[in-house]
C-alpha cells in the first residue's frame, strides 16, 4: 500500500482532519523529549474512540505496517520514535473523564486525559491522582500507563502501577481486552495480574485507550520545608539520613547549585544563589504526627549543617515552590541549548556517592551537569548539558550519560527509575539483565504481538536500526 493510499484509508476511517501525512506537519512527530534520535512516521491519524482505534490497528495489521501509541510525546527515552516510520496513533483527542466514583474513590479516563485534570475534577470530593509527573500538566494518562511513570510525591503513595485498577486495551490484531478491574467490578481480579504484567510495557503490547484510576483521599494537613545546604554531600546525607530515622516524607527532591539558578532566573522565587544544594521535604498525614515528624527533619537537618531551614509558610508558598521543582526542566533552556537527562537509581544510602561520581564525570567530561531529581528513592536525574553545534559535545553527553547509567548498575541500582528504555538505554539491557531475564520479558511481549508490529525496535537489544544511530556509534568509537 502506497502512502497516498494509506492516508486516504485512515481518513476514511477517522476523518479527514485527524490524518497527517505532509512532511512539515510530520516534524512535529518526529522524536519525544529525547532529541538526539528523530524520524518521520508514514503517518500520524488522531482517532476520537475506541472504535476508530481498533479500525485503525485492523488496518494496518491487514498491511504489516507498525503501529506506534503516542500520547503527548512528553516522554524522555524515545519511546514514541517512528524508528522505521509507519502509523502513529496520537490519542490526544480522547482525552475525556468519563465518570467520576467518589464513592469508591475511581475515575474513569480516556487514555489522553491530561494527568492534572484527573486531580483538578476531583478537587472538590477531597480527592486526588497521586502519580504527579513534572510533565503533569501535559502529559497523558495514557503514556503514564505505558512508563509507569512516577513523580515527586511517589516516594509515599507509589508510582502509576499503585494508582491504576485496570484498562482497556486495543491489541495489534484489533482484538480490545480489558485488563484488571472493569467500571462496574471490585477490585479483586481472578487469574494472572496482567494489568500489572503490562504497565510499563512502552507501547509494545497494544493501544490503551481507556483506564480507571485509583483515587486518593488528599491528607488534612501539609508541611513543606526548604533546607539550605553548602554542598550537595551535605544534603544528600540529610535524604539518607531521614530516612534512615523511619520518616518516608510525600517528597523528598533536591537541587543542585547550577539548578537553583536556572530555576530562580526563571521564577524568581527567592531561593539562595550561593547555596550548594537545597532539598524539598514535604510531609503530610495528620497534623499533629505532621508537627511531630517536622520537628525531627529539621534536627536533621541542622546536624547536617543546614544554614537554613524554613517551612513554607501558606498554601500559596508551597504551591510556589512546587511550581519551580516542576518546571525546572524547562528553567535549563536558559543555561544551555541543548541536555541529555538519565534517571538512573541507586539505593537511598548511596545517593551522596552518586552525586561524587557525577561531580567526577562533569569534570572529566568537561561538561556541566546540574542535578534535580527524586532524592528520596534514589532516582537521579542528572542533566548532561551540551550543544551539538560544537564539535565533539554530543560525542562527550552520550559517553557522559554511559558512565553514570553503568555506575547506577555497578552501584546495585537500575537505569531507569521512570523514563522507561525506549530507543535511547537499548544498550544498557543487556548490562543490568542476563539472557533469560530478557528472553522472558520477549515471551511476554509476543504473547500480546507475535509479529512484534507494534512500537517495534524499543527496549530490547538487537534493533539494527537503533545500534546503528549516528551519535551513539560516534560515542562508541
Amino acid at each position: 500500500m502506497n502512502k497516498e493510499e494509506l492516508a486516504n484509508q485512515l481518513r476514511s476511517i477517522c476523518g479527514a482532519d485527524a490524518v497527517i501525512t505532509d512532511e512539515q506537519e510530520l516534524v512535529v512527530y518526529e522524536c519525544d523529549a529525547y532529541t538526539l534520535q528523530k524520524n518521520h512516521p508514514t503517518a500520524v491519524v488522531l482517532p476520537q474512540n475506541t472504535e476508530e482505534v481498533v479500525a485503525v490497528v485492523r488496518l494496518c495489521a491487514e498491511n504489516d505496517l507498525p503501529i506506534i501509541p503516542r500520547g503527548a510525546g512528553t516522554s524522555l527515552s524515545g519511546t514514541v520514535l517512528a524508528v522505521e516510520g509507519g502509523v502513529m496513533i496520537a490519542l490526544t483527542r480522547m482525552n475525556r473523564i468519563l465518570s467520576l466514583d467518589t464513592r469508591n474513590r475511581r475515575a474513569l479516563v480516556e487514555a489522553g486525559c491530561v494527568n492534572s485534570w484527573i486531580t483538578q475534577k476531583a478537587d472538590n470530593f477531597g480527592l486526588f491522582f497521586a502519580p504527579d509527573p513534572s510533565s503533569q500538566s501535559a502529559c497523558t494518562i495514557g503514556g503514564n500507563v505505558a512508563t509507569n511513570a512516577g513523580g515527586p510525591h511517589t516516594l509515599k503513595n507509589g508510582v502509576t502501577t499503585n494508582h491504576i485498577l485496570g484498562y482497556e486495551i486495543v491489541l495489534p490484531d484489533g482484538s480490545i481486552e480489558w485488563l484488571g478491574t472493569t467500571p462496574e467490578g471490585g477490585e479483586e481480579v481472578d487469574g494472572f495480574d496482567l494489568r500489572g504484567a503490562t504497565i510499563g510495557c512502552e507501547g509494545m503490547f497494544g493501544v490503551i485507550t481507556r483506564v480507571l484510576v485509583r483515587l486518593t483521599k488528599k491528607p488534612t494537613s501539609f508541611k513543606t520545608y526548604l533546607g539550605v545546604f553548602d554542598s550537595v554531600d551535605a544534603a544528600s546525607q540529610t535524604v539518607s539520613d531521614i530516612i534512615a530515622a523511619g520518616i518516608i516524607p510525600a517528597a523528598l527532591e533536591m537541587m543542585d547549585q547550577l539548578i537553583i539558578r536556572a530555576v530562580e532566573e526563571a521564577y524568581h522565587f527567592g531561593f539562595p544563589l550561593d547555596a550548594g544544594a537545597i532539598l524539598i521535604v514535604e510531609l503530610d498525614g495528620l497534623s499533629g504526627g505532621v508537627g511531630d515528624q517536622g520537628q525531627i527533619v529539621e534536627t536533621i537537618c541542622k546536624q547536617n549543617e543546614a544554614r537554613e531551614v524554613r517551612a513554607a509558610k501558606d498554601e500559596e508558598e508551597r504551591a510556589a515552590i512546587w511550581k519551580c521543582r516542576k518546571r525546572a526542566f524547562g528553567a535549563v533552556g536558559r543555561i544551555s541549548p541543548n541536555y541529555l537527562t538519565q534517571d538512573g537509581v541507586v539505593p537511598r544510602s548511596k545517593v551522596p556517592e552518586i552525586m561524587r561520581f557525577i561531580k567526577a564525570t562533569s569534570v572529566k567530561y568537561n561538561l556541566r551537569i546540574p542535578n534535580v531529581f527524586h532524592a528520596g528513592d534514589g532516582n537521579i536525574h542528572p542533566l548532561i548539558l551540551f550543544d551539538e553545534r560544537k564539535d565533539g559535545e554530543v560525542k562527550q553527553a552520550l559517553r557522559a550519560g554511559e558512565d553514570i547509567l553503568n555506575k547506577c548498575i555497578e552501584m546495585g541500582g537500575s537505569v531507569s527509575g521512570e523514563h522507561g528504555i525506549g530507543a535511547e538505554k537499548i544498550d544498557f539491557m543487556e548490562r543490568q539483565f542476563s539472557k533469560d531475564d530478557l528472553g522472558a520479558m520477549q515471551f511476554l511481549r509476543i504473547a500480546f504481538d507475535p509479529g512484534k508490529r507494534c512500537n517495534p525496535h524499543k527496549m530490547f537489544p538487537g534493533s539494527k536500526r537503533c545500534s546503528d544511530f549516528a551519535p551513539r556509534k560516534q560515542a562508541a568509537a
